[in-house]
């Protein structure tokens, strides 16, 4: 059993200790996985790797008690709340008061999807929401990609899958999406 995993066990038996035992070891990764990807934000970004980071760490051992079953669950977790801080960053952005009436970027495609502007970002989690309603596990798949930067060997690892099964099922999503996500998503 991992550090991390045996981290996570002791915080769900309510010690209170593990908490401040668990950020040191997951830090630097949580912290290089936020940079990866805030580096494919447009210019001018706000949010810094550290503060999403410390946003995406207080969501997941904030009050409320979280479980995880494993290091690979509790960085799945990670990249969900990494993807929802990015999404509400990008509807802050949107309204208008923060300049969201500007004309924005058509999305093209959905390598690195941050690289769009906060309209795109937002058609891809309404796109990613209505794919879960059908295909719960593609969509997590997505999620562990794209938003929390996982490698398809990595994810196949932690699902106990092949590498060609996590790789189908991406593709799929990615032509799935494509199809979801109107081609003039930016420009209202």
């Amino acid at each position: 059993m991992s550090d991390v995993t045996r981290i996570l066990n002791a915080m769900e038996r309510g010690d209170a200790k593990a908490t401040n035992e668990l950020l040191p070891l997951v830090y630097e990764e949580l912290r290089l996985l936020a940079a990866q990807k805030l580096s494919h934000e447009p210019p001018g970004q706000t949010l810094q790797a550290t503060a999403l980071v410390h946003e995406a760490y207080l969501r997941l051992v904030g009050d409320e008690p979280q479980s995880w079953d494993n290091r690979g669950h509790f960085f799945a977790a990670a990249a969900e709340a990494m993807r929802r801080i990015l999404v509400d960053n990008a509807r802050r952005k949107k309204s208008l008061k923060h300049g969201g009436d500007r004309p924005a970027a058509i999305l093209t495609g959905l390598e690195t999807p941050f690289e769009t502007c906060p309209d795109d970002l937002l058609a891809l989690d309404e796109a990613l929401a209505k794919l879960a309603v059908s295909e719960p596990e593609v969509a997590d798949l997505v999620k562990l990609r794209y938003f929390g930067g996982m490698t398809v060997e990595q994810i196949a690892q932690m699902r106990g899958v092949s590498d060609r099964t996590v790789f189908n099922h991406l593709a799929y999503a990615r032509a799935w999406l494509r199809r979801a996500i109107p081609k003039d998503s930016g420009s209202e």
